[in-house]
C-alpha cells in the first residue's frame, strides 16, 4: 500500500489536498501586515476565492482544522502567490494518510471486485449452475449487496496495519538488489505458503460452533456461489482472512512492487475461486486448491479450508479430493432430464 499511495499521492492527491485544505487557509495566522493581497491568493486557490459565498465558508471551516507547524515563510508574500498550491496537510501528516489510505482503499476494492468478479463471472462461470436448487432466489444481487456492505467495515478494521506500513514500519522494500534476485523469487513462493498455511488455520477456527453463526454462516450462505460471493463476508471475517497477508511483511522482507502485485493476485484468486467451477482429473489438482475445491468447501462445509494449496488440509485431516460424481451440475442436469420426461410424456 505505501508504493499505491505514493503513485496516487503524485498523480492525484497531492492536487486533491492541496485544493481542499490549501495553506492559503492558514495564512490569516500570520500578521496581516506581512501578508500579500487577497487577490494573489485567489490565484493561487481559487477554492477560497471571495467571489464565492461557499468558498468563504469553507475557508472558514478549514481554517479551524489541526495541522502541522506552518513557518512565517510559508505563508508570506511573494512566496504563497508564486508556488503551486500545497496542502497545509503534507504527506505524512497521520489524518491525511488514515483519509487518502481509507478512500483510496475503498475505491480500489470496488474497481477491484467489480472487475474481476464480472470477468469471471461472464466467461468463466458456468451460469448453469444458477439452475441448482440450492441457488438462491436474487442471489446474485443479494452477493453484491452482502459484500458492499461489508468492504466500509473491512476497510477499517484494516486501517491501522497500511498506516503502520506507510509510515515505514514494514519490512518492504524497494530494490531488489538489497536481499538479491534469488530471495525475490523465493518471497514471492514463502509469501504464498505463509498466508495460505494462515488462512487455514483462521478458517477453520471461524467453523468452531461457538461464533460460526454470526462470524462465517453469512459466508456460507451461497451453497452454489458466484464470483461476486468472493467478498459476501462479514467485515470481522473478511479482516480476520486477511491477516496473514498483512502480518507477512511485518515478519519477512518482500519488494513494494511483488507486494502490490499479489495483492491484486490475492483478491483475483479469491474471486476465482468461487467460480462454482468442478473441472478435475488436471495435473495440479492435488497440489493447488482451487475453484473445484472450494465449491466443495461451501457444498460440504468442513472441507479444503486452504487458499492455495491443499498441503495445509492434508496436513489438518480436512482434505476432499475434488470429484467428478460430486460436481454439482450433475444435479442440474438430473433435474433437468426430469423435466424433459416429464415434458415428453405429456406430449404423448
Amino acid at each position: 500500500m505505501d508504493l499505491a499511495l505514493r503513485l496516487a499521492d503524485d498523480y492525484i492527491l497531492d492536487k486533491a489536498w492541496a485544493y481542499l485544505i490549501p495553506v492559503s487557509a492558514f495564512a490569516g495566522n500570520v500578521d496581516a501586515n506581512l501578508l500579500g493581497s487577497a487577490s494573489s491568493l485567489n490565484a493561487s486557490y481559487p477554492l477560497l476565492s471571495a467571489g464565492s459565498s461557499s468558498s468563504s465558508t469553507w475557508s472558514h471551516l478549514i481554517s479551524y482544522l489541526p495541522h502541522p507547524p506552518l513557518s512565517d515563510e510559508l505563508l508570506l508574500s511573494p512566496a504563497i502567490s508564486n508556488m503551486p498550491p500545497v496542502s497545509a496537510w503534507p504527506r505524512d501528516y497521520i489524518p491525511r494518510q488514515m483519509i487518502s489510505l481509507t478512500v483510496f482503499t475503498l475505491v480500489g476494492i470496488h474497481i477491484l471486485y467489480f472487475l474481476f468478479a464480472w470477468l469471471s463471472f461472464r466467461f468463466i462461470f458456468n451460469h448453469e449452475m444458477m439452475k441448482h436448487p440450492k441457488f438462491l432466489k436474487n442471489q446474485i444481487r443479494r452477493e453484491i449487496i452482502c459484500s458492499l456492505k461489508s468492504f466500509p467495515g473491512m476497510t477499517l478494521l484494516t486501517l491501522p496495519c497500511f498506516l503502520a506500513e506507510v509510515r515505514g514500519h514494514s519490512m518492504l522494500y524497494e530494490n531488489v538488489e538489497d536481499y538479491g534476485w534469488g530471495y525475490f523469487f523465493f518471497s514471492m513462493l514463502f509469501f504464498l505458503a505463509f498466508t495460505d498455511y494462515g488462512i487455514y488455520w483462521i478458517h477453520r477456527w471461524e467453523h468452531n460452533p461457538m461464533w460460526y453463526k454470526w462470524l462465517h454462516k453469512p459466508h456460507h450462505k451461497w451453497l452454489i456461489p458466484t464470483p461476486f460471493a468472493s467478498y459476501a463476508f462479514h467485515p470481522l471475517d473478511g479482516f480476520l482472512q486477511s491477516m496473514p497477508y498483512h502480518l507477512f511483511i511485518f515478519v519477512f522482507p518482500l519488494h513494494q512492487k511483488l507486494y502490490l502485485g499479489l495483492f491484486v493476485f490475492v483478491n483475483f484468486w479469491t474471486i476465482l475461486i468461487h467460480d462454482s467451477d468442478m473441472i478435475t482429473d488436471h495435473p495440479l489438482e492435488k497440489i493447488i486448491n482451487g475453484p473445484a475445491h472450494h465449491t466443495l468447501h461451501h457444498l460440504y462445509f468442513t472441507v479444503n479450508y486452504g487458499q492455495y494449496f491443499t498441503f495445509s488440509d492434508r496436513w489438518g485431516g480436512s482434505y476432499r479430493q475434488p470429484l467428478s460424481e460430486l460436481d454439482p451440475l450433475l444435479e442440474v442436469k438430473r433435474l433437468e432430464a426430469e423435466k424433459q420426461k416429464k415434458a415428453l410424456g405429456k406430449d404423448a
